[in-house]
């Protein structure tokens, strides 16, 4: 079957990451997968088996979620935005995919509602119409007003087979997030967490006994690890920062570079890890057990990663430090308190990639 994905990360890579999780997932099973990306380019995630199309890239302004950017820094205007739907119609045109999924979408990028909306109106120039789903995270943004909450489930209602919830509802069910009624309970299909296999400790040793401290791969993160370089000079272990910038001398046992994409390699093997509370590393510090140190993202009024944060709170081998709350001296104390309490074996579902794909075939095998 062909599938076609449609995603825009505007601030961090996590929706990026997660979305092509998901295309690996449908390639490994023999379908061929399109990725629409409308985010700025990222080189370090792994594409393998997805043919990606980039769109005229867009990120926000700062944690300005309205105001929307080109890559040369200036705001959108109508003529760029109308290039990008006309990208992604012509991809539909083309490609006539069996499946849609749109990440995020209609429950997110209130922005970008016109294109959304055209893409899903260009399905109906085709054959047979794919089966249409949207692609969701544990934890969303809680809507701002009750009538968004209710414009989306219209729009699922109106456009949509069903909703892919990326949890194990065990853990994290969306009702701690979002107002799910019973007619929009009815199109959710919790697929377990998406997630690459757990990583194996990095070939190479590199990693191994050291505390990691990470932060995505967007332009957030910046006091994270200045507290965290503060706290490593207090501290005897090897550390390593995850980061292109970081301000202040580096002491001889810290070693700072860039994201790398052999991360998950590297932190199986950690002694601890330092970190904001995005999906994608909530998944990573699940899968490999390693003690963390949680500091959830929440500049802008975001709610999302704090949410995340306090439902792992009660895990063992999680500390969590509020941003108000950051220094080095509550990195080392909460880093001490993980270690000496490490993670012990969860029965989560990490196969929702896998899990995804059937659900998604299987609604598409309905219409033919």
């Amino acid at each position: 079957m062909k599938v076609l994905i449609a995603v825009t990360h505007l601030l961090g890579t996590g929706h990026l990451a997660r979305a092509l999780t998901l295309g690996r997932a449908f390639a490994a099973a023999g379908h061929s997968v399109r990725l629409a990306s409308g985010g700025m380019a990222v080189a370090h995630l792994d594409t393998t088996g997805v043919e990606m199309v980039q769109l005229p890239p867009l990120r926000s302004d700062g944690t300005d979620f309205t105001r929307l950017l080109t890559a040369a820094g200036t705001v959108a205007d109508t003529v760029y935005h109308s290039e990008r739907r006309a990208t992604l119609t012509g991809l539909v045109a083309a490609f006539a995919p069996d499946i849609l999924i749109t990440e995020l979408f209609p429950f997110g990028r209130r922005a970008l509602r016109a294109e959304f909306l055209a893409l899903l109106e260009s399905l109906r120039a085709l054959p047979v119409r794919p089966a249409v789903l949207a692609s969701i995270r544990d934890i969303l943004a809680p809507p701002s007003k009750p009538e968004r909450a209710a414009q989306a489930e219209a729009m699922v209602r109106e456009h949509y087979d069903a909703v892919l919830v990326h949890s194990d509802p065990s853990v994290v069910p969306l009702d701690l997030s979002w107002p799910v009624s019973d007619g929009l309970r009815s199109k959710l299909r919790y697929t377990g967490f998406v997630a690459p296999p757990a990583p194996s400790p990095h070939p190479e040793g590199l990693g191994a006994g050291e505390v990691l401290v990470s932060a995505g791969g967007g332009p957030v993160g910046r006091r994270l690890f200045e507290m965290a370089l503060a706290a490593a000079a207090m501290d005897n272990r090897r550390w390593r920062l995850l980061t292109r910038d970081v301000a202040g001398q580096v002491p001889a046992h810290v070693r700072v570079e860039p994201p790398r994409p052999d991360f998950r390699a590297m932190l199986a093997g950690a002694a601890g890890s330092v970190s904001l509370c995005g999906y994608n590393t909530a998944m990573d510090l699940l899968q490999t057990g390693v003690p963390a140190v949680l500091v959830p993202f929440d500049a802008g009024g975001e709610v999302e990663q704090g949410l995340r944060a306090q439902a792992l709170a009660g895990m063992p081998g999680f500390r969590i430090i509020r941003d108000a709350a950051l220094s080095p001296e509550a990195i080392g104390e909460a880093l001490a308190a993980a270690i000496s309490d490490p993670p012990r074996a969860l029965s989560v579902d990490f196969d929702g990639a896998r899990h995804s794909v059937e659900i998604a075939v299987a609604l598409a095998e309905g219409r033919t």
